[in-house]
């Protein structure tokens, strides 16, 4: 068996907080993560406040295998992630040439430059995270990625990881199958099919529809082969109890 990749999510931002902005980009990272065999196993939101910025850091990038942060690389002076960053990891900012080359090839202002330039200071070693979308690039530190909080430009850089910077594990697939049943029906045997398959997740979630009730089961690993072992076996629970199985 395959030892698992962890992931955690560090969602930087005190307008995510108050909520004034909706995040959306854990759900999009945690998919893609998937498919390179890294599992998101926790995220936290946190404000912009230095000392928690630090200490958060420092304490996930201990404890698991890949660190993301999304919010504070921008232009402006309550952006502050990537100084913290650099205290994170007891070093110095640094202009980053090619990120300021990349800023530089789009005219502006001198003062709306300078605003600009902000986004080149990188840690001292540091490597860019590609923006494809050509704007400022994020960086990483180690195990830690730093990315921008504006999902279009987050989702851009994400699309530059690859197997040579990420090692994952094998990615997770899923099945899933519905039924008109309670929960409760269906607890006792789902345990025993669960004990059955300690290395793929079934979980069961409720669901409320035309005066019904039933159950969603979702069954969540990294073997196919054992995966249709477990649908089949939930399928037929399904009908030992009297019900149709709900195929999505």
């Amino acid at each position: 068996m395959v030892d698992t990749v962890t992931g955690c999510m560090i969602i930087i931002g005190n307008e995510i907080l108050s909520g004034r902005t909706q995040d959306t980009n854990l759900a999009y990272l945690s998919k893609e993560l998937n498919e390179l065999g890294v599992k998101m196993v926790e995220a936290r939101v946190i404000p912009d406040i230095e000392e928690t910025i630090i200490a958060t850091v420092n304490e996930c990038r201990q404890k698991f295998d890949y660190v993301f942060t999304t919010g504070g690389i921008g232009p402006t002076h309550d952006d502050i992630t990537a100084d913290c960053i650099a205290a994170a990891f007891d070093t110095e900012l640094e202009m980053h040439p090619e990120a300021v080359a990349i800023i530089k090839q789009r005219e502006a202002l001198p003062e709306v430059m300078e605003s600009r330039l902000r986004m080149a200071r990188i840690p001292i070693g540091g490597t860019l995270i590609e923006n494809t979308l050509n704007g400022p690039p994020g960086f990483q530190m180690e195990n830690v990625f730093v990315m921008a909080g504006v999902p279009l430009v987050m989702q851009a850089m994400v699309g530059t990881f690859d197997e040579e910077r990420i090692k994952g594990a094998l990615p997770v697939r899923s099945r899933s199958i519905g039924a008109n049943l309670g929960e409760s029906q269906v607890a006792a045997k789902l345990r025993e099919i669960q004990d059955e398959h300690p290395d793929v997740d079934l979980g069961s979630y409720p669901y409320y529809r035309k005066d019904v009730y039933g159950t969603n089961l979702v069954m969540r690993g990294t073997d196919e082969a054992e995966l249709n072992v477990m649908l089949e076996k939930v399928r037929q629970m399904i009908i030992d109890f009297g019900a149709e199985p709900i195929v999505d």
